[in-house]
């Protein structure tokens, strides 16, 4: 199969391209597409080097499927060209997630509504990934009624420049500032830019692709998403109301019988999910599991998961071998 990466020097690219090489992607022949920039360039996968290609070129190589992880405004520029030549496009961007016409894919719980003919298919904001693996078997379950979620979000989710700033602090370095403040021993209330109503399009994202991915609009979720210093992995304080009551230990299996879901919930040995742990991993990791004692079927919970891999590469290496493995493309 012909893949496109584009965005592939990137800090999601680089990490897609660890993703299909660990996972084995039937590749026949792979694109590695960049900024014009970093055309010409050299890039190693899989122990060989391949020189990077421009937008137009890639489009013109008619791949089977690009996964982009380039920017909102290059996806949709480029996106329906590779789209028109007959490429079928993951794309990483928040660019065509509320897209009515457009499918929001997390493979464990909504690939099976991919056809052929969906040849732009978006992946979720990676905080968005983690919280709905944890809840959509328990919405299955329970209902839900009402989410509050806080997060507490890894620099990497803003990029090289963050995590340079955070090194920077650390070190004691003056340099480029990727926030309106430091990050180090601090946390900001601000992930990405705010709305008139005084969310961040983080938290408004939160809020609407949940419902647009369990295809089910009969919840509703309020969240404030919180920067803090640490270099890999988003954590969430879940807060959720269900229209039915539940037992503690049903929740516990529930989650530990869902693909992609592991369970870390000892108080008595101190386990539970950290970033630091879930660094380098695919899977979404649950604890803190508890009642909320301050209302009728509520549920608390501690989601962790790596953002650069199930919250952004792996989701889209998964659709991709969904696509491949059902010969939608």
């Amino acid at each position: 199969m012909k893949v496109a990466v584009v965005g592939a020097t990137g800090m999601v690219g680089e990490v897609m391209l660890k993703v299909l090489a660990e996972r084995n992607f039937p590749i026949s022949e792979l694109l590695l597409v960049a900024s014009e920039r970093s055309v010409g360039k050299k890039l190693a996968y899989n122990g060989e080097e391949h020189t990077i290609i421009g937008l137009a070129d890639a489009v013109a190589a008619r791949p089977d499927i690009a996964i982009f992880s380039a920017g909102g405004d290059t996806s949709l520029e480029w996106a329906p060209k590779f789209a028109d030549a007959g490429t079928t496009v993951v794309d990483n961007s928040s660019a065509w997630r509320m897209d009515p016409d457009k499918k929001l894919v997390v493979p464990e719980i909504n690939a099976n509504e991919l056809t052929a003919n969906d040849k732009i298919i978006a992946n979720p904001n990676c905080s968005t990934i983690q919280m709905v693996m944890a809840l959509a078997p328990l919405h299955k379950k329970y209902n839900m009624k009402r989410v509050v979620v806080s997060t507490y979000q890894s620099v990497s989710g803003t990029g090289v420049k963050a995590v340079r700033q955070l090194e920077n602090e650390i070190a004691g370095v003056e340099g480029e500032m990727a926030y309106p403040y430091p990050i180090g021993r601090n946390a900001l209330p601000h992930c990405d830019v705010f709305l008139e109503n005084g969310y961040t399009k983080e938290e408004m994202k939160l809020a609407r692709e949940p419902q647009k991915i369990l295809d089910d609009r009969t919840f509703s979720v309020s969240a404030t998403a919180v920067r803090i210093p640490t270099a890999g992995g988003h954590s969430e304080s879940v807060n959720v109301e269900f229209e039915n009551d539940f037992e503690l230990s049903e929740v516990r299996r529930i989650l530990n019988d869902t693909p992609g879901v592991t369970v870390q919930d000892n108080p008595d040995t101190n386990t539970y999910p950290m970033p630091i742990y879930a660094h380098d991993k695919d899977e979404v990791f649950v604890g803190r599991i508890r009642r909320d004692e301050t209302q009728r079927n509520t549920l608390n919970m501690w989601i962790v998961s790596d953002n650069l891999r199930k919250g952004a590469a792996t989701n889209a290496v998964q659709i991709a071998e969904y696509l491949a493995a059902n010969q939608l493309v």
